[in-house]
């Protein structure tokens, strides 16, 4: 199974025969490009032509982050799935006001029943979120009668707003505490975290949407407009709840990540180069965790599901077969 590099360091990134070499003043490192997914930068990395034709030639993806854990961009190479049938039936049913509206639909009910499978599963825990699930509950019901795509995504900030609540309760840490979502900078903690594991799995689903016949620039929850990418964060909405937050749940309450892994930066605060790492890992070891898929019988990882979901949007398009969103049984 191929792997994703990330890479933390600062250097010099380039092609060395049928390798990738990274170079710092510490020596040089060799990865093997067929066992590369995908390229996550960090880093004050250097790179030149030759490596990105390397990276276009082994259709990589290369995704860059600057210091302070935001996204800045993708190096996309030129599509070799991409089909012009595909991009024309997407863009139909992005012009086609219900239709749109029909997947924006599913994409927000597929998030919110994957926050209630989270809180459930602490809930029995006894973390005490029996009146959260039940407003939460309260408002999906209304998901269904959300004409426009404002309204829709209005109504699903509202619920992730009760569903952020209840980090409080499930974070066994009085140092992390969850007061209100801010993300430019992120105000504390827990929305540092969020805001970095939102932007991987962004980058992710990006890398994934590449290795089908998708054109990630038309999205249907959020806006095709002045963005590059779409599609990415709506697929990802489906997946932060089991994946990321997840993955937050775990570093917080094992007491891997605690006050020496942030630093404060912007007026805001931001994971340290070790925190990052520490996030990085434990958000791989998720991507790659497998479970039973209910229809297929056999294991799937969750970075797979990703890119079957897109496939399920991809059928959609060609053979009008009817858009469920994936939903995790913990």
């Amino acid at each position: 199974m191929k792997k994703d590099l990330y890479v933390f360091n600062s250097g010099f990134l380039r092609r060395k025969d049928n390798t990738i070499m990274f170079e710092t003043d510490e020596g040089k490192k060799y990865f093997p490009v067929e066992e590369i997914e995908s390229v996550f930068i960090f880093g004050e990395v250097d790179i030149n032509k030759r490596f990105l034709e390397f990276m276009t030639e082994k259709n990589i993806c290369v995704h860059f982050f600057n210091r302070y854990e935001y996204y800045v961009g993708t190096y996309y190479p030129r599509e070799h799935y991409n089909s012009g049938i595909v991009i024309l039936k997407q863009v139909e049913f992005y012009n086609d006001y219900n239709k749109r509206i029909t997947i924006a639909r599913s994409i927000v009910e597929g998030a919110v029943l994957n926050m209630l499978v989270v809180l459930r599963y602490y809930n029995s825990r006894g973390n005490m979120l029996k009146d959260e699930i039940e407003t939460i509950e309260r408002m999906l019901h209304n998901i269904n009668s959300c004409d426009d795509v404002n309204t829709l995504m209005a109504l699903e900030g509202n619920i992730r707003e009760v569903y952020y609540k209840c980090f409080n309760k499930i974070l066994d840490d009085e140092n992390f505490t969850f007061i209100r979502r801010s993300k430019n900078p992120p105000l504390d903690k827990i929305n540092a975290l969020i805001s970095f594991g939102n932007s991987l799995l962004y980058a992710t689903t990006l890398g994934e949407i590449y290795q089908t016949q998708l054109d990630p620039r038309i999205g249907y929850l959020h806006s095709t407009n002045q963005r590059k990418f779409s599609l990415n964060l709506d697929i990802s909405e489906i997946f932060k709840p089991i994946i990321v937050d997840r993955v937050i749940f775990s570093l917080v309450n094992k007491k891997v990540l605690g006050e020496k892994h942030f630093e404060k930066e912007l007026n805001g605060i931001i994971l340290n180069d070790q925190g990052k790492k520490l996030f990085v890992s434990e958000y791989n070891q998720k991507l790659y965790a497998t479970i039973t898929h209910p229809k297929l019988n056999t294991q799937v990882s969750y970075k797979r599901l990703i890119r079957m979901e897109a496939y399920k949007l991809q059928k959609l398009f060609l053979e009008n077969i009817e858009y469920k969103p994936f939903v995790a049984r913990w």
